[in-house]
C-alpha cells in the first residue's frame, strides 16, 4: 500500500516521503495514529505543490543569509571592554558580547550560539570571527576589541 508520511517515522522515512508498506501496518499503525495518509492523485499533487513552496522558501532564506553574510564581512564591529595599561582585558570578550556589538552596528539580532571564536579574546586587538548563518553560509568577520 502506498502512503505519504505526515511525520518522520523511524526506520521508514521522513515527512513527505512516499513509501510502500504492508496493508496491515498501514491500517493498524500508521493511519490510526495520523502518521501517514493514502497516496492518491490528489494527495500526490498536494505534496508536489508543498515541496515546490518549501524549495522556494529555502531559496529565499539562503539568499537572505548570503546578503547578511556580505553585510557582516564588510561591517566594522567594535567591542568595548575594560583593559589594563598593557592592553590585557579585565575578563574576556564572549560570544554574547560580539552578538551585542553586531546588533548595535547592523541592527540584526544574531544568536550567540552561532558565533564561533577561534580562541578566547583576552587582549585588545582585531580577531577573526565565524558566524554560521545557514547550513551552507558562514560569514567571516573581524571584531576589533577597544578599551573603554
Amino acid at each position: 500500500m502506498k502512503l505519504i508520511l505526515l511525520t518522520d517515522v523511524k526506520s521508514l522515512g521522513k515527512k513527505g516521503d512516499v513509501v510502500d508498506v504492508a496493508e496491515g501496518y498501514a491500517r493498524n499503525f500508521l493511519l490510526p495514529r495520523k502518521l501517514a495518509t493514502e497516496a492518491d492523485k490528489g494527495a500526490l499533487a498536494q505534496l508536489g505543490s508543498q515541496q515546490k513552496a518549501q524549495e522556494k522558501r529555502d531559496a529565499q532564506v539562503l539568499a537572505e543569509a548570503k546578503a547578511l553574510a556580505q553585510r557582516l564581512e564588510s561591517a566594522k564591529v567594535a567591542v568595548k571592554a575594560k583593559a589594563g595599561g598593557n592592553g590585557k582585558l579585565f575578563g574576556a570578550v564572549t560570544n554574547a558580547d560580539v552578538a551585542t556589538a553586531i546588533a548595535e552596528v547592523l541592527a540584526v539580532a544574531i544568536d550567540k550560539h552561532k558565533i564561533e571564536l577561534k580562541s578566547s579574546i583576552k587582549a585588545l586587538g582585531s580577531y577573526p570571527v565565524e558566524i554560521k548563518l545557514h547550513k551552507n553560509v558562514v560569514a567571516k568577520a573581524t571584531v576589533d576589541v577597544v578599551a573603554t
